[in-house]
């Protein structure tokens, strides 16, 4: 019998400051991301709970680019990876341990109320096209669009 492992992680939540954006010394951009997902429920008094997780995002190459590009603090996103655990040594010497979220795909959602509702797309990057007219074609920044009314993510809301 073969067993199966799986390392999935999915979130949906707001970021909590702009990406923290960097390159690393063989040239690879990397962007790490604060977010943060609430969950809701009624406790047996029937009084409304509300709990917050923080989370660390790292996406590596052009997936960090339209993070850096796009994303502010605020704004609604998705990402999809994998947790990955870290070891490193804090400034006052001491070893720490860190998991993060290893982002694979990331759509983007909604900016903050009050910093500009423009639509990512609208400004994304021109590729130029390898064929023989040489024109410009938009790139192709996937979004999600989470209806602000609701107070909870519902999971028909994830987009997968």
């Amino acid at each position: 019998m073969t067993s199966m492992n799986v390392n999935k992680a999915i979130l949906v939540g707001r970021l909590t400051r702009d990406p923290d954006m960097r390159t690393t010394p063989s040239g690879q951009t990397v962007a790490t991301l604060s977010m943060a997902t609430n969950n809701f429920w009624t406790d047996k008094s029937g009084t409304r709970q509300e709990r917050t997780e923080f989370h660390n995002v790292v996406l590596w190459g052009r997936l960090a680019e339209i993070a850096g590009q796009y994303l502010t603090k605020g704004q609604e996103c998705f990402v999809e990876g994998r947790l990955q655990t870290r070891e490193y040594t804090a400034k006052d010497g001491t070893q720490r341990r860190v998991t993060e979220i290893i982002g694979e795909t990331m759509q983007l959602g909604n900016r903050a109320q009050g910093s500009g509702q423009g639509s990512p797309r609208s400004t994304a990057p021109q590729k130029q096209n390898s064929g023989a007219t040489g024109a410009p074609v938009e790139e192709e920044i996937p979004t999600i669009h989470l209806d602000d009314e609701k107070e909870e993510i519902k999971i028909e809301d994830v987009p997968f």
